[in-house]
């Protein structure tokens, strides 16, 4: 397949109806060869993955956290020349998909964490956030528990014993926590999210919710795994091979 139509066709698949500014251009990145065959998927461009992807004689990388953020130095100098360089010398294209890949309403990692947990989604407090709730009120012991097997990690948990059980939960993947504030005027009982700052802890226990972190990189592998799921499944001659580079946070 052409690197070009390989871009358009993605692009078709994750188009943003909100029109959301993103962080970094989403898209081809850094061009390489004209026809792609091998395909590696993974969360970040970082240079682990880059350099196993030569393992798999990759034509292209495609990942949610790509490179040229807003407010970064444009220098390429350091450990990013040192990324470019594997790209460029191996003539690999890299794309990437940031704020699509969490907002898409099928394979975004918004709507899969919510599936993987069983929540019942009943709707956006944001483009970015979203609310549902459980069949069944369950406590904050065993959702840890859920979320402990679901993602084979151990979550970070903040509340108090006496909070009532769990009904209406919001969520936003990757670094959501700053959404809190928006969710808690949604009257939720619980948060989930990637990451978590000093300040999250204060406002969950000043407003008696329950507050759990899962992991940036956790709560964000879902939608670029499904995404090479849905281009080998549609294009037959895609080789696409995700890899984890795990990462604690």
């Amino acid at each position: 397949m052409n690197n070009l139509l390989l871009e358009k066709i993605i692009n078709k698949k994750l188009k943003n109806k909100y029109n959301i500014k993103d962080y970094a251009p989403n898209g081809l990145q850094v061009e390489g060869c004209a026809e792609v065959y091998n395909i590696v998927t993974g969360v970040t461009a970082c240079q682990k993955l880059l350099k196993k992807s030569l393992e798999y004689k990759a034509h292209a990388i495609i990942v949610h956290h790509g490179y040229f953020w807003k407010n970064e130095t444009p220098n390429i100098i350091g450990m990013k020349r040192n990324r470019l360089k594997i790209l460029l010398e191996n003539n690999i294209n890299l794309y990437s998909w940031h704020l699509p890949l969490d907002l898409h309403p099928n394979i975004g990692n918004n709507i899969l964490l919510g599936k993987s947990l069983n929540i019942s989604v009943q709707g956006h407090i944001t483009p970015l956030v979203l609310w549902g709730c459980f069949k069944k009120k369950i406590s904050a012991r065993n959702l840890f528990s859920k979320i402990k097997k679901i993602f084979n990690r151990t979550p970070f948990y903040y509340g108090n014993k006496k909070l009532k059980d769990i009904t209406r939960v919001a969520w936003c993947t990757g670094r959501g926590q700053n959404f809190i504030k928006e969710a808690i005027k949604f009257n939720i009982d619980t948060y989930i999210t990637g990451e978590v700052s000093e300040e999250t802890i204060h406002i969950a226990e000043e407003n008696n919710i329950h507050f759990f972190s899962l992991g940036h990189h956790a709560t964000e592998k879902s939608g670029i795994y499904t995404l090479g799921q849905w281009l080998s499944q549609k294009y037959r001659n895609l080789n696409v091979n995700f890899i984890d580079i795990n990462n604690p946070i």
